[in-house]
């Protein structure tokens, strides 16, 4: 492992102020986790393994066959651990980058840029959170979860998947001491009504102080929706096309609504992490 062309990124206004590096990093191991996902873990040390939940990195993807990805893709941190110096990501083996990154083996090397962007945040008065997720989403909230446990925060997870064989995250979730729910497609316990319901029972219950959310713009607008008439803190981190990762490009403008407003804000810089009420329909 080596680590380059370090640089303070402080913007102007808005947006994170951190320090980036261009690592190189090791395969410890990049398994397969079900038909459709494999998780990577990279021996990282130094700024990168100091990635905090939300945070994401830019990842160089091999060139394989005819899959000749130009662009980094964007990942969101599924573990970081300073001391052991590993990062890992777990990502949806999907198009010409992913394929390309699902071919390293044991040994071999990839350049990671990171941590960019801004991550989740605690406020001081919440006790109890529920966090929503779906898919590549859930290892975007995964570490969220064990930051809340670390600072006394109690987390029930509410898990989404198309079917048992899609289901992510739970045994991570568990052992941060989340309570899980499962709901599914394929029993229609994931229809909207039924998730509504379970939000609304939990906030009654006195276990959520607090909503989060990634991957399913269904499940943002729903709990968005319940947030502004139970005046629930949240937040949503958003899943955008980029290039850079350092807000140079402007590849991931997105509209969000502040005080009223149409406001144009660039997730990687921005984000990805953003107030719930703020998140527009994608």
């Amino acid at each position: 492992m080596r680590q380059i062309d370090n640089a303070d990124v402080t913007p102007g206004s808005g947006g994170f102020a951190a320090q980036v590096a261009d690592t190189v990093a090791r395969v410890v191991s990049n398994d397969w986790v079900n038909a459709e996902y494999k998780l990577i873990v990279l021996d990282a040390p130094g700024l990168a393994a100091s990635a905090e939940a939300g945070q994401f990195f830019n990842i160089e993807c091999p060139v394989v066959g005819e899959d000749k990805p130009f662009f980094r893709r964007p990942m969101s941190t599924y573990a970081a651990d300073p001391e052991t110096g590993r990062v890992e990501f777990l990502y949806k083996v999907a198009g010409a980058g992913t394929r390309g990154l699902a071919s390293l083996i044991s040994g071999g090397t990839t350049r990671i840029l990171g941590p960019l962007g801004v991550g989740f945040t605690l406020p001081d008065d919440v006790r109890s959170i529920v966090v929503l997720g779906r898919g590549v989403g859930l290892a975007t909230l995964a570490p969220l979860a064990e930051m809340a446990r670390d600072r006394g925060v109690a987390v029930t997870a509410i898990v989404s998947a198309r079917g048992p064989e899609q289901i992510l995250s739970v045994e991570r979730f568990r052992a941060a001491g989340a309570k899980v729910e499962i709901v599914l497609d394929s029993d229609g316990t994931s229809a909207m009504t039924n998730v509504e319901a379970i939000l609304r029972r939990l906030h009654a219950e006195g276990r959520a102080d607090g909503f989060y959310t990634c991957g399913s713009n269904r499940l943002m607008l729903l709990m968005q929706k319940l947030a502004a008439e139970l005046d629930v803190f949240g937040e949503v981190a958003m899943e955008q096309q980029m290039a850079c990762g350092l807000g140079m490009c402007f590849c991931c403008v997105r509209n969000f609504t502040v005080e009223g407003e149409t406001i144009s804000k660039r997730v990687c810089w921005d984000g990805p992490v953003f107030a719930l009420s703020e998140a527009t329909s994608w």
